[in-house]
Protein backbone atom coordinates (compact mmCIF):
# COMPACT_ATOMS: atom_id res chain seq x y z
CA UNK A 1 0.00 0.00 0.00
CA UNK A 2 1.14 3.42 -0.61
CA UNK A 3 1.91 5.19 2.16
CA UNK A 4 0.52 8.43 1.70
CA UNK A 5 1.08 10.01 4.67
CA UNK A 6 2.09 8.41 8.21
CA UNK A 7 2.25 8.84 11.91
CA UNK A 8 5.81 8.25 13.34
CA UNK A 9 8.29 9.07 15.92
CA UNK A 10 10.12 12.58 14.22
CA UNK A 11 6.96 13.78 12.83
CA UNK A 12 4.54 13.38 9.79
CA UNK A 13 5.92 11.66 6.86
CA UNK A 14 4.68 12.29 3.48
CA UNK A 15 5.10 10.81 0.28
CA UNK A 16 6.22 14.28 -1.75
CA UNK A 17 3.54 14.47 -4.34
CA UNK A 18 5.19 17.17 -6.62
CA UNK A 19 8.12 14.96 -7.12
CA UNK A 20 5.86 12.09 -8.89
CA UNK A 21 6.07 10.64 -10.60
CA UNK A 22 10.22 10.93 -11.62
CA UNK A 23 11.23 10.57 -7.72
CA UNK A 24 9.32 9.22 -4.81
CA UNK A 25 10.73 11.12 -2.57
CA UNK A 26 9.03 11.01 1.50
CA UNK A 27 9.48 14.01 3.78
CA UNK A 28 9.50 14.37 7.58
CA UNK A 29 7.68 17.15 8.88
CA UNK A 30 8.87 18.08 12.52
CA UNK A 31 6.65 21.18 13.46
CA UNK A 32 2.64 21.87 12.73
CA UNK A 33 3.93 24.84 10.95
CA UNK A 34 5.47 22.19 8.37
CA UNK A 35 2.90 20.26 8.08
CA UNK A 36 0.38 23.15 7.00
CA UNK A 37 3.14 24.10 4.38
CA UNK A 38 2.97 20.60 3.27
CA UNK A 39 -0.53 20.99 2.60
CA UNK A 40 -0.89 24.44 1.60
CA UNK A 41 2.06 23.71 -1.36
CA UNK A 42 0.48 20.19 -2.45
CA UNK A 43 2.86 17.88 -1.07
CA UNK A 44 0.47 16.32 0.58
CA UNK A 45 -3.58 16.85 -1.45
CA UNK A 46 -6.56 14.96 -1.88
CA UNK A 47 -9.96 15.89 0.26
CA UNK A 48 -9.43 12.91 2.75
CA UNK A 49 -5.67 12.76 2.83
CA UNK A 50 -5.93 16.79 3.81
CA UNK A 51 -7.96 16.27 6.53
CA UNK A 52 -6.23 13.36 8.29
CA UNK A 53 -3.41 15.40 7.69
CA UNK A 54 -4.34 18.48 9.37
CA UNK A 55 -5.38 16.29 12.19
CA UNK A 56 -1.69 14.87 12.73
CA UNK A 57 -0.33 18.11 12.55
CA UNK A 58 -2.26 19.62 15.31
CA UNK A 59 -1.70 16.35 17.45
CA UNK A 60 2.35 17.17 16.18
CA UNK A 61 1.64 20.84 17.86
CA UNK A 62 0.28 19.84 21.15
CA UNK A 63 2.54 17.23 21.24
CA UNK A 64 5.41 20.07 21.18
CA UNK A 65 3.75 22.52 23.05
CA UNK A 66 5.52 23.73 26.51
CA UNK A 67 2.54 25.25 27.60
CA UNK A 68 2.35 24.64 31.72
CA UNK A 69 -1.12 25.51 32.05
CA UNK A 70 -4.73 24.49 30.91
CA UNK A 71 -4.97 28.13 29.52
CA UNK A 72 -1.98 28.74 28.01
CA UNK A 73 -2.40 25.20 26.21
CA UNK A 74 -6.16 26.53 25.49
CA UNK A 75 -4.42 29.34 23.19
CA UNK A 76 -1.67 27.99 21.77
CA UNK A 77 -4.53 25.08 20.19
CA UNK A 78 -5.98 27.93 18.87
CA UNK A 79 -3.08 29.25 17.19
CA UNK A 80 -2.46 25.56 15.80
CA UNK A 81 -6.01 24.91 14.41
CA UNK A 82 -5.74 28.80 12.72
CA UNK A 83 -2.56 28.34 11.28
CA UNK A 84 -4.06 24.66 9.68
CA UNK A 85 -7.11 25.89 9.01
CA UNK A 86 -5.27 28.66 6.84
CA UNK A 87 -4.09 26.54 4.15
CA UNK A 88 -6.56 25.31 1.90
CA UNK A 89 -10.01 26.56 1.63
CA UNK A 90 -12.16 24.24 -0.75
CA UNK A 91 -11.84 20.72 0.72
CA UNK A 92 -14.32 20.94 3.56
CA UNK A 93 -12.80 17.51 5.20
CA UNK A 94 -10.31 19.71 6.57
CA UNK A 95 -12.34 22.05 8.59
CA UNK A 96 -13.94 18.77 9.71
CA UNK A 97 -10.54 17.19 11.01
CA UNK A 98 -10.03 20.65 12.87
CA UNK A 99 -13.53 20.38 14.24
CA UNK A 100 -13.20 16.92 15.49
CA UNK A 101 -9.55 17.67 16.65
CA UNK A 102 -11.14 20.61 18.55
CA UNK A 103 -13.58 18.47 20.32
CA UNK A 104 -11.81 16.47 21.48
CA UNK A 105 -8.98 18.96 22.93
CA UNK A 106 -12.14 20.09 24.67
CA UNK A 107 -13.19 16.85 26.00
CA UNK A 108 -9.62 16.26 27.79
CA UNK A 109 -7.76 19.68 28.01
CA UNK A 110 -8.43 19.46 31.99
CA UNK A 111 -6.46 16.69 32.52
CA UNK A 112 -2.65 16.38 32.55
CA UNK A 113 -0.74 17.73 30.09
CA UNK A 114 0.69 14.12 29.13
CA UNK A 115 -2.44 12.71 29.28
CA UNK A 116 -3.83 15.45 26.71
CA UNK A 117 -0.88 15.03 24.50
CA UNK A 118 -1.67 11.57 24.12
CA UNK A 119 -5.30 11.82 23.49
CA UNK A 120 -4.87 13.96 20.47
CA UNK A 121 -2.19 11.90 18.86
CA UNK A 122 -4.67 8.88 19.73
CA UNK A 123 -7.68 10.71 17.94
CA UNK A 124 -5.33 11.70 14.85
CA UNK A 125 -4.36 7.87 14.56
CA UNK A 126 -8.02 6.99 14.69
CA UNK A 127 -8.82 8.95 12.38
CA UNK A 128 -6.03 7.68 9.75
CA UNK A 129 -7.33 4.04 10.59
CA UNK A 130 -11.06 4.80 9.82
CA UNK A 131 -10.31 6.58 6.38
CA UNK A 132 -8.37 3.60 4.77
CA UNK A 133 -11.54 1.15 6.13
CA UNK A 134 -13.89 3.82 4.57
CA UNK A 135 -12.05 3.28 1.52
CA UNK A 136 -12.30 -0.19 1.49
CA UNK A 137 -16.05 0.42 2.36
CA UNK A 138 -16.87 2.59 -0.66
CA UNK A 139 -15.23 0.21 -2.85
CA UNK A 140 -17.11 -2.69 -1.94
CA UNK A 141 -20.67 -0.28 -2.46
CA UNK A 142 -19.14 1.26 -5.95
CA UNK A 143 -17.65 -1.91 -7.53
CA UNK A 144 -21.19 -3.10 -7.56
CA UNK A 145 -22.03 0.00 -10.28
CA UNK A 146 -19.07 -0.35 -12.48
CA UNK A 147 -19.64 -2.16 -16.08
CA UNK A 148 -18.28 -5.29 -16.03
CA UNK A 149 -15.89 -4.81 -18.40
CA UNK A 150 -14.65 -1.34 -20.77
CA UNK A 151 -12.96 1.85 -20.23
CA UNK A 152 -14.02 3.91 -17.15
CA UNK A 153 -12.79 7.46 -17.38
CA UNK A 154 -11.66 9.46 -13.89
CA UNK A 155 -10.43 13.00 -13.48
CA UNK A 156 -8.06 14.47 -11.35
CA UNK A 157 -6.36 11.19 -8.23
CA UNK A 158 -8.54 10.23 -6.14
CA UNK A 159 -7.22 7.37 -5.07
CA UNK A 160 -4.53 5.67 -2.51
CA UNK A 161 -2.24 9.28 -2.82
CA UNK A 162 -5.82 11.37 -2.16
CA UNK A 163 -6.32 9.44 0.85
CA UNK A 164 -4.84 7.56 3.93
CA UNK A 165 -5.06 4.26 1.25
CA UNK A 166 -6.87 2.19 -1.11
CA UNK A 167 -8.50 5.47 -2.33
CA UNK A 168 -11.87 6.55 -3.38
CA UNK A 169 -13.24 6.74 -6.94
CA UNK A 170 -9.89 4.79 -7.60
CA UNK A 171 -10.86 2.29 -4.36
CA UNK A 172 -14.11 1.41 -6.23
CA UNK A 173 -12.38 0.75 -9.92
CA UNK A 174 -9.43 -1.26 -7.56
CA UNK A 175 -12.23 -3.07 -5.83
CA UNK A 176 -14.33 -3.51 -9.08
CA UNK A 177 -11.56 -5.17 -10.69
CA UNK A 178 -10.77 -7.55 -7.78
CA UNK A 179 -14.36 -8.51 -8.27
CA UNK A 180 -13.04 -9.62 -11.40
CA UNK A 181 -14.35 -6.96 -13.65
CA UNK A 182 -12.32 -5.90 -17.06
CA UNK A 183 -11.97 -2.56 -16.46
CA UNK A 184 -9.20 0.02 -18.11
CA UNK A 185 -8.91 3.01 -16.87
CA UNK A 186 -8.70 6.60 -19.01
CA UNK A 187 -6.88 8.95 -16.74
CA UNK A 188 -7.64 12.90 -18.01
CA UNK A 189 -4.23 15.00 -17.63
CA UNK A 190 -5.84 17.48 -15.20
CA UNK A 191 -4.47 20.50 -15.51
CA UNK A 192 -2.64 22.18 -14.88
CA UNK A 193 -1.26 20.69 -12.30
CA UNK A 194 -1.17 17.15 -13.89
CA UNK A 195 -2.64 15.03 -11.19
CA UNK A 196 -4.09 12.69 -13.69
CA UNK A 197 -1.11 12.49 -15.79
CA UNK A 198 1.57 12.08 -12.48
CA UNK A 199 -0.16 10.98 -9.83
CA UNK A 200 -3.20 8.76 -11.54
CA UNK A 201 -1.16 7.22 -13.79
CA UNK A 202 1.61 6.11 -11.69
CA UNK A 203 -0.40 4.72 -9.01
CA UNK A 204 -2.65 2.41 -11.52
CA UNK A 205 0.78 1.56 -13.19
CA UNK A 206 2.18 0.02 -9.67
CA UNK A 207 -0.85 -1.95 -8.93
CA UNK A 208 -0.74 -2.82 -12.71
CA UNK A 209 -4.06 -1.41 -13.42
CA UNK A 210 -4.19 -0.87 -17.31
CA UNK A 211 -4.45 2.77 -17.60
CA UNK A 212 -4.63 5.15 -21.00
CA UNK A 213 -3.90 8.90 -19.91
CA UNK A 214 -5.50 11.47 -22.18
CA UNK A 215 -5.68 14.80 -22.41
CA UNK A 216 -8.68 17.00 -20.57
CA UNK A 217 -9.76 18.25 -24.07
CA UNK A 218 -10.05 14.45 -25.62
CA UNK A 219 -12.56 13.06 -22.96
CA UNK A 220 -15.46 13.83 -25.19
CA UNK A 221 -13.94 12.55 -28.72
CA UNK A 222 -13.77 9.06 -26.25
CA UNK A 223 -16.89 8.82 -25.33
CA UNK A 224 -18.21 10.01 -28.62
CA UNK A 225 -16.49 6.77 -29.64
CA UNK A 226 -17.90 4.44 -27.20
CA UNK A 227 -14.32 4.21 -25.15
CA UNK A 228 -16.18 5.48 -22.09
CA UNK A 229 -18.79 3.40 -20.35
CA UNK A 230 -18.79 5.32 -16.86
CA UNK A 231 -16.78 8.37 -15.18
CA UNK A 232 -15.38 8.17 -11.40
CA UNK A 233 -14.53 10.96 -9.62
CA UNK A 234 -13.86 12.18 -6.67
CA UNK A 235 -14.76 15.21 -4.40
CA UNK A 236 -13.86 18.23 -2.33
CA UNK A 237 -17.08 19.09 -0.82
CA UNK A 238 -20.45 17.82 -1.39
CA UNK A 239 -22.87 20.31 -0.72
CA UNK A 240 -26.46 19.05 1.22
CA UNK A 241 -28.90 19.36 -1.85
CA UNK A 242 -25.64 16.99 -4.12
CA UNK A 243 -23.96 20.03 -5.82
CA UNK A 244 -20.47 18.35 -6.18
CA UNK A 245 -16.96 20.37 -5.84
CA UNK A 246 -14.38 18.99 -7.21
CA UNK A 247 -11.25 19.93 -9.32
CA UNK A 248 -11.65 21.89 -11.95
CA UNK A 249 -12.69 20.28 -15.13
CA UNK A 250 -14.67 18.04 -13.20
CA UNK A 251 -18.01 20.28 -14.52
CA UNK A 252 -16.63 19.64 -18.20
CA UNK A 253 -16.59 16.00 -17.72
CA UNK A 254 -19.71 15.60 -16.43
CA UNK A 255 -21.46 17.48 -18.85
CA UNK A 256 -20.25 15.71 -21.92
CA UNK A 257 -21.19 12.43 -20.36
CA UNK A 258 -24.64 13.96 -19.09
CA UNK A 259 -24.29 13.93 -23.41
CA UNK A 260 -23.62 10.57 -24.03
CA UNK A 261 -26.00 9.25 -21.65
CA UNK A 262 -23.02 7.84 -19.47
CA UNK A 263 -23.16 7.44 -15.72
CA UNK A 264 -20.97 9.74 -13.63
CA UNK A 265 -20.50 8.78 -10.35
CA UNK A 266 -18.79 10.61 -7.45
CA UNK A 267 -16.92 9.02 -4.43
CA UNK A 268 -15.97 10.57 -1.56
CA UNK A 269 -16.18 9.76 2.58
CA UNK A 270 -18.97 11.05 4.45
CA UNK A 271 -16.68 13.51 5.82
CA UNK A 272 -16.73 15.66 2.45
CA UNK A 273 -20.56 15.84 2.42
CA UNK A 274 -21.23 19.25 3.88
CA UNK A 275 -24.78 18.97 5.37
CA UNK A 276 -24.26 22.93 6.16
CA UNK A 277 -23.58 23.57 2.81
CA UNK A 278 -27.37 24.08 1.01
CA UNK A 279 -26.02 24.17 -2.60
CA UNK A 280 -23.06 24.69 -4.61
CA UNK A 281 -23.04 28.09 -4.95
CA UNK A 282 -21.50 29.18 -1.48
CA UNK A 283 -18.78 26.39 -1.89
CA UNK A 284 -15.47 28.49 -1.63
CA UNK A 285 -13.15 28.11 -4.35
CA UNK A 286 -9.21 28.35 -4.26
CA UNK A 287 -7.39 30.35 -6.29
CA UNK A 288 -3.93 29.03 -7.04
CA UNK A 289 -1.23 30.82 -8.19
CA UNK A 290 -0.67 31.89 -12.01
CA UNK A 291 2.70 30.22 -12.56
CA UNK A 292 0.98 26.86 -12.25
CA UNK A 293 -0.98 27.85 -15.49
CA UNK A 294 2.14 30.03 -17.70
CA UNK A 295 4.90 27.21 -16.27
CA UNK A 296 5.25 23.80 -16.77
CA UNK A 297 8.37 22.02 -15.62
CA UNK A 298 9.82 25.67 -14.71
CA UNK A 299 9.32 26.65 -18.60
CA UNK A 300 7.53 29.07 -19.08
CA UNK A 301 4.83 28.67 -21.82
CA UNK A 302 2.44 31.91 -21.64
CA UNK A 303 3.65 35.37 -22.43
CA UNK A 304 4.75 37.72 -19.94
CA UNK A 305 2.09 40.29 -18.90
CA UNK A 306 -0.96 37.94 -20.11
CA UNK A 307 -3.84 37.14 -17.93
CA UNK A 308 -4.42 34.08 -15.87
CA UNK A 309 -7.74 32.64 -13.89
CA UNK A 310 -6.32 29.31 -12.12
CA UNK A 311 -9.50 28.26 -9.78
CA UNK A 312 -8.36 24.95 -8.32
CA UNK A 313 -11.93 23.45 -8.24
CA UNK A 314 -15.54 23.75 -10.45
CA UNK A 315 -18.91 22.88 -9.24
CA UNK A 316 -21.12 20.08 -10.62
CA UNK A 317 -24.72 20.82 -10.60
CA UNK A 318 -26.34 17.99 -8.88
CA UNK A 319 -28.28 17.34 -12.31
CA UNK A 320 -25.15 15.54 -13.93
CA UNK A 321 -24.81 13.24 -10.92
CA UNK A 322 -25.72 9.97 -11.48
CA UNK A 323 -25.17 8.40 -7.86
CA UNK A 324 -22.78 9.67 -4.80
CA UNK A 325 -21.51 6.86 -3.13
CA UNK A 326 -20.07 7.01 0.70
CA UNK A 327 -18.68 4.41 2.91
CA UNK A 328 -22.70 5.10 4.33
CA UNK A 329 -23.94 3.78 1.00
CA UNK A 330 -25.09 4.80 -2.03
CA UNK A 331 -27.34 7.96 -2.81
CA UNK A 332 -29.55 8.97 -5.43
CA UNK A 333 -31.89 12.21 -6.73
CA UNK A 334 -33.06 13.40 -4.60
CA UNK A 335 -30.23 14.24 -2.86
CA UNK A 336 -31.60 16.81 -0.18
CA UNK A 337 -33.59 13.45 0.88
CA UNK A 338 -30.87 10.67 0.64
CA UNK A 339 -28.54 12.49 1.84
CA UNK A 340 -30.16 13.85 4.85
CA UNK A 341 -31.29 10.54 5.37
CA UNK A 342 -27.65 9.23 4.85
CA UNK A 343 -27.00 11.77 7.80
CA UNK A 344 -29.18 9.90 9.92
CA UNK A 345 -27.54 8.39 13.06
CA UNK A 346 -28.73 5.11 12.10
CA UNK A 347 -27.05 5.95 8.48
CA UNK A 348 -23.63 6.82 10.54
CA UNK A 349 -23.65 3.29 11.98
CA UNK A 350 -24.32 1.20 9.26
Amino acid sequence: MIKTLEWTSEGVRFIDQTKLPMEEVYVTCRTYQEVAAAIRDMVVRGAPAIGVAAAMGIALGVLQSAANDEAALRREFDQIAETIGATRPTAVNLFWAIQRMREKFYAVAARPRPQVKAALVQEAQQMYREDIAANQAMGRHGATLMPGSGGVLTHCNAGALATCGYGTALGVIRAAIESGKKLHVFADETRPFLQGARLTAWELTKDGIQTTVIADNMAGAMMRQDKIKAVVVGADRIAANGDVANKIGTYTVAVLAKEHGIPFYVVAPWSTVDMNMPGGDQIPIEQRPHREVTHHGGKQMAPDGVLVENPAFDVTPNRYVTAIITERGIAKAPYAESLKEMATPAAASA
